[in-house]
């Protein structure tokens, strides 16, 4: 089972050095991301979702090859492509992996202009060793689906580093 995290920070290039940090963590196994993206609100109030992965773009790669190979077997490889470019492109760009985009933009609307806020869905982790890695980079929980007792212990610990 997945949880979902949410840390505030107070600039987007902090939330940004603590996605890399957990992106890093991921490659040494001990931490398993579902997604991670940054939401920040502009001094006009707009929400804007800094995603990992951009869906579009992995959708229209993949519909080009597929494109290109339906337009080998039917000898017009240049229009397979852009066609399967474009589908590609159009699919990605309706999907959505991961968080809920409507969710992110609602809970980051309570964010102060400047801020960011980070959320990351674990599938696994190696809590403590995972929890001292980004301690050191302060933030404020937003909102956990951790139970109680685990979500107080990550409060403490940012709590700590943020008095420091």
């Amino acid at each position: 089972m997945s949880s979902l995290i949410v840390i505030v920070y107070p600039t987007e290039t902090k939330a940004e050095e603590v996605r890399r940090r957990l992106i890093e963590l991921q490659k040494e196994y001990l931490i398993t991301l579902g997604d991670a993206v940054i939401a920040t609100k502009t001094d006009a109030g707009k929400i804007k979702l800094n995603q990992l992965v951009s869906t579009t773009a992995a959708g229209a790669i993949s519909g080009s090859f597929w494109g290109l190979l339906i337009g080998v077997l039917f000898l017009n490889p240049l229009i397979g492509a852009a066609v399967g470019a474009a589908s590609g492109a159009i699919g990605g760009a309706l999907t959505d992996v991961g968080i809920n985009d409507a969710f992110m933009k609602d809970l980051a609307s309570n964010l102060q202009p400047g801020n960011a806020a980070l959320f990351v869905l674990v599938q696994e982790m190696t809590a403590d060793k995972v929890l001292k890695e980004i301690s050191g980079f302060g933030g404020v929980v937003l909102k956990t689906s951790l139970d109680e007792t685990k979500e107080q212990i990550l409060r403490d610990a940012l709590q700590k580093a943020s008095a420091t």
